[in-house]
């Protein structure tokens, strides 16, 4: 599966890594994904989801009905 979180649909980046001689490499910038359960009253069924934590804060604050909503409306949410 992709590195892609399925609520706010962060990414692998790429960017630069830069020596102290300000020699430039090629790297990547990879989310911090977590691997979770939630548990939905609304549907009355337990999901699993790849969450950032940016992820996680977005659904301890508009809850997770919303927060899926949102996300498949936006195309985030990927059916595993």
């Amino acid at each position: 599966m992709s590195k892609i979180c399925q609520i706010t649909g962060k990414k692998v980046i790429t960017g630069n890594n830069v020596s102290h001689s300000n020699r430039k490499t090629r790297r990547t910038f990879e989310p911090n994904l977590q691997v979770k359960r939630f548990f939905v009253p609304e549907m009355d069924q337990w999901i699993t989801l790849k969450v950032s934590a940016a992820g996680l804060r977005t659904i301890n604050k508009v809850g997770i009905y919303n927060a899926i909503q949102k996300a498949a409306d936006q195309g985030f949410l990927f059916k595993s």
